[in-house]
């Protein structure tokens, strides 16, 4: 299996710190609003990554944290006239109800900045005593430059970055040695939400709460990071600083980024700053969240993905060519035969698919290749149901495999739903009238399910029923 690793700006071979142990981290959401779209991409893409590593065998330790001591959040607050804790508390419920609705796994670990400001102080601490912070006026701020590779990341040169930085103006740029310097602690400013620290009153700054968080449950040094493209520079740039210097180990063996997620014809990525956003929750309120979240799996998560109408409506139409693939096979499992002499060619047709996903999957997780497979299985499927005679282990072994491959992807495939009495008995009835060329009945009846939203499907091997 191989990794792009953001660093380095290649693929990598993975290789675990601990064999068959996958330490992850997440950068999670600043709970001030519901998550946008684009935000559900970011969860949404690394749970897919989570999925596949488990489905290769790995035990993976997944933390995600929460932003909930944050400007966002005090600015909320003050406008909603509640606590910054009300309101982290709120949106916190909010994200886990709309990454639920995308079947995202719960992280084995959700830390909160409020639960860990001991550990941050304690951490900047020795940052201080290292040289490498320095407090000014009641905030603390890390000298960028007295790490040598600071920029490396996000492949950015001092120079380049002292430009930028030079152009910023304001109090706090008064307070530093360097304009390049950034926060780990910040005064308290009157009404804000504070702690008491050795610097007096304050909060902790945005960069150094993450470094805390994943060294504290994950330690020193972790397998993947990971994030959205945004938070490159400068909020991972200045987690290896802050968390290399401390510890003087490599924090994270491997950076994985996802790109955006782009609107309108010009590409434009899709931002809250920028307010052409549209939140999941909203959205889920129109579309099915099994499609959005199928639609966010079609593309490699490197890649920007326009998110449009079209987008949604192939998702739609291809998770439904899927799920009739499947419902076709538990269609005719029942009554297929036990075996059949060809069974093991067909076996081995299954084994090659499994490992067509497998290598598209392998190369730094390629879901869009992996799909693919996905689409050559039921392709498969509905050729081999076209025959007369088909093998129970034959089929039970292409849909278990249709159902795990999908399970990747974050969607879950179900036992076909049981028709009552009442509707069994229409279609039997039906089947009987069109035996005795009774067609008036026939399409009477069809009309009835119909309008309960049951499609009837006339086949060779019998009548199929879908729901609307």
């Amino acid at each position: 299996m191989k990794i792009y690793n953001t660093l380095t700006r290649t693929k990598e071979e993975f290789k675990t710190i601990e064999p068959g142990k996958v330490r992850m981290y997440l950068c999670g959401p600043t709970v001030y609003n519901y998550i946008h779209v684009g935000n559900a991409r970011s969860t949404s893409a690394f749970d897919t990554v989570r999925r596949y590593l488990e489905y290769k065998g790995y035990e993976v330790n997944y933390v995600s944290n929460f932003t909930d001591v944050d400007d966002k959040i005090i600015a909320s607050a003050k406008e909603e006239g509640v606590s910054t804790k009300e309101i982290a508390d709120k949106y916190i419920a909010a994200f886990k109800e709309d990454t639920g609705k995308l079947n995202v796994k719960p992280a084995c670990l959700h830390p909160r900045v409020i639960d860990h400001i001991d550990d941050i102080i304690e951490f900047v601490e020795v940052l201080i005593e290292k040289g490498y912070a320095y407090e000014s006026q009641g905030d603390v701020y890390y000298r960028a430059r007295r790490f040598k590779t600071y920029g490396e990341l996000s492949n950015k040169s001092l120079d380049e970055l002292e430009v930028g930085a030079s152009q910023r103006t304001g109090e706090e740029q008064n307070k530093k040695e360097d304009p390049l310097d950034f926060a780990l602690w910040k005064s308290a400013k009157e009404g804000e939400i504070s702690w008491d620290s050795p610097w007096g009153e304050g909060r902790p700054g945005w960069h150094i709460e993450c470094s805390v968080m994943a060294t504290k449950h994950l330690g020193e040094t972790i397998d993947i990071h990971a994030g959205g493209q945004d938070l490159e520079f400068p909020h991972h740039e200045n987690e290896i600083a802050q968390s290399e210097a401390k510890t003087g180990k490599k924090f994270a063996n491997y950076w994985m980024h996802n790109a955006y997620l782009t609107v309108g014809d010009s590409g434009e990525k899709m931002s809250k700053s920028l307010k052409n956003f549209v939140t999941a929750h909203d959205l889920m309120q129109e579309v099915s969240p099994e499609i959005v979240r199928f639609a966010l799996a079609t593309t490699h998560y490197r890649h920007p993905m326009p998110f449009n109408e079209i987008i949604l409506k192939e998702a739609e139409t291809n998770l439904t060519r899927i799920k009739g693939s499947f419902n076709n096979v538990m269609f005719r499992i029942d009554k297929a035969e036990e075996t059949l002499e060809e069974d093991d060619s067909y076996l081995r047709e299954l084994d090659l698919i499994k490992e067509q996903f497998e290598e598209g999957m392998d190369d730094d997780f390629n879901t869009a290749n992996g799909i693919t497979a996905v689409y050559s299985l039921v392709k498969w499927l509905n050729a081999y149901l076209e025959k007369n005679k088909v093998s129970k282990i034959v089929l039970t072994r292409a849909v278990e495999l249709l159902k795990t491959l999908m399970t990747v992807f974050g969607i879950e495939l179900g036992e076909v739903e049981v028709l009552d009495e009442t509707i069994e008995a229409l279609i039997e009835e039906r089947n009987e009238a069109r035996k005795n060329k009774d067609f008036k009945r026939s399409d009477e009846i069809r009309d009835k399910l119909k309008e309960q939203g049951i499609i009837l499907e006339d086949t060779s091997q019998g009548t199929r029923w879908s729901r609307n």
